[in-house]
């Protein structure tokens, strides 16, 4: 999944399947409790064993459910599953104090204390108490998911939240249990001897209502999660539980106490039993992801041997054109300068000429090559990037130009206080092949004028080079910074081809991205920026002047 808090039960949205399964469970649920109802107060043999084992069972549910439900909240950080944890871990708390007050189960009276209606309350505060936590829990679900702080969540926060949670559910807990023995001769009397009292029934119907509400409140919170749908079944459960066990019976050991107290570890039993099989599912995927990882692994490690294999072939390849290459080209070139001085008087105009021409070939692709390597070189040397002082490195090659025997005079515009950050070495490769550019395809212009400048654009800091040249179609511009493409013929402007494949690679290693603009006979404009660029410079509109 690409969200991976979605494989939750509590995120996870109720499919058909599950509502399917849900539904059939509440069916057979009422099912039972139809078939059982007519004989909820039928006397059967008291058994007090039956108690602390389906106590027993119950607070170990109760408990294995909180821990998942605690679990996930620390990964989900969602306040509605600590609400809910903290309900089961008031359950099992309860279920506790209802078996140690039982009468004649540990104790001719019971352990706790108070007198003959504790146990009784102690039920009906339980089951009436729970679905308190189940409404909070629906409430704050509807709010969403609680938002995680900025800078995440330290794991001392996570641990005080489940702390203070737990805490409060046992003072709960433990203050409903000090009410129904302290304050015992404050309630009303529900329970005479083993048989029911005639309020009873009111007590009981609250209990009822308050699970009906829960049950209300579930279902009104849409869409809901395949944990929403099991609590509604817990509910339904819940209701069967009171309606046996405190409404249709007669008093305790009769069909409808026991049914009662089975389909009550039943209402326990589901969510832990989904929780159990969700959690198998997690671990499944766990480990289908681990054998991907390693596998995804694996299969890196064999293509970072391929490329340390490639890289090394390329720079056997770079030594044997450096080396094995070249001889053979100062050699064509050496003998044909031989002919021509030595027998040059021997041979005709067209002789001189043919010789010629292979001298300019051997030449021509001595150059080819000495670009090929840098390219190569460009594209492996390590990034060392810092800050640049663009400005200096435009103006130390400007001067470099002007010093040469051409006989031009170009106009710079050069920006000061251009600074980047990036490998020093790269960039004035960059500067260098992109100034060339300009100063050669102005070479025909009668006022060429170079510019070296910064704008803003999207909020980046974008630098460029601009001429008055001859400019291009920029219906070929794609072609532009491709290895041996030229937009113009070498006859009227020479070189390989190879001087903006090099900037490209340099401003993508710096995580830039390079772009021209231009037009035929009005010049052209190189755009270029860096990841993490500097701001070295203020707004212009026009760059090309």
């Amino acid at each position: 999944m690409t969200d991976g808090s979605r494989v939750f039960l509590s995120t996870m949205p109720a499919g058909r399947r599950e509502r399917w399964l849900a539904l059939a469970f509440v069916l057979v649920s009422v099912g039972i409790f139809l078939a059982a109802a007519p004989f909820a107060k039928a006397p059967l043999t008291p058994v007090p064993a039956f108690l602390p084992m389906y106590q027993s069972a119950l607070v170990i549910n109760d408990l294995i459910t909180a821990v998942l439900l605690l679990g996930q909240f620390a990964i989900l950080r969602s306040r509605s599953l600590l609400v809910l944890a903290c309900g089961y871990v008031f359950s099992a708390c309860m279920a506790v104090s209802h078996a140690l007050s039982f009468p004649g189960l540990f104790s001719p009276t019971n352990l706790l204390g108070g007198g003959p209606q504790t146990t009784a309350w102690l039920y009906f505060l339980w089951h009436g108490g729970f679905p308190l936590f189940i409404i909070a829990y629906a409430l704050l679900e509807d709010k969403g998911p609680e938002p995680v702080p900025a800078g995440g969540q330290t794991r001392s926060s996570i641990r005080w939240e489940v702390l203070s949670g737990v805490a409060v559910a046992l003072a709960f807990a433990g203050g409903l249990t000090l009410l129904t023995t302290a304050g015992h001769d404050a309630l009303p009397a529900i329970m005479q001897g083993d048989t029911d009292a005639p309020t009873k029934i009111i007590v009981a119907s609250a209990t009822w209502v308050m699970i009906l509400v829960a049950l209300g409140v579930l279902w009104r919170r849409r869409p809901h999660s395949a944990l929403d749908l099991w609590l509604m079944v817990v509910m339904c459960a819940w209701v069967f539980d009171v309606a046996l066990a405190a409404m249709l019976n007669h008093g305790r050991y009769d069909l409808g106490w026991y049914a009662g107290r089975i389909y009550g570890l039943l209402a326990a039993s589901f969510v832990l039993v989904v929780l159990l099989i969700e959690n198998g599912r997690l671990y499944a995927r766990l480990a289908e992801a681990h054998a991907g990882e390693r596998k995804e692994h694996q299969l890196v490690q064999e293509k970072t041997t391929k490329l340390v294999a490639v890289n090394e072939e390329l720079e056997a390849f770079s030594y044997s054109v450096s080396h094995d290459l070249r001889g053979p080209l100062r050699s064509m070139d050496g003998f044909a300068l031989v002919l021509i001085e030595d027998y040059g008087d021997k041979l005709d105009e067209e002789g001189k000429d043919a010789l010629q021409h292979i001298r300019a070939a051997s030449q021509r692709m001595g150059d080819l090559i000495d670009d090929l390597l840098r390219l190569s070189q460009v594209t492996r040397a390590g990034l060392n990037v810092t800050w640049v002082d663009l400005s200096a490195i435009a103006r130390e090659i400007a001067a470099a130009m002007d010093q040469e025997p051409t006989g031009r005079s170009v106009q710079w515009a050069i920006e000061s206080g251009l600074s980047i950050r990036a490998d020093p070495a790269l960039i004035r490769i960059a500067m260098q092949n992109l100034l060339q550019n300009a100063w050669k395809f102005t070479g025909r212009t009668d006022r060429p004028m170079i510019r070296v400048g910064a704008m803003k654009r999207d909020a980046k800091t974008v630098y460029f080079v601009a001429d008055n040249g001859v400019g291009f179609d920029m219906a070929h511009a794609d072609r532009l910074f491709g290895a041996f493409q030229r937009l113009h013929h070498v006859g009227d402007f020479p070189g390989t081809g190879i001087g903006l494949a090099i900037v490209q690679r340099i401003v993508r290693r710096h995580g830039g991205e390079i772009w021209a603009e231009a037009k035929e006979g009005e010049g052209a404009t190189f755009f270029f920026n860096v990841k993490e660029s500097g701001d070295g410079s203020h707004e212009q509109n026009n760059p090309a002047g």
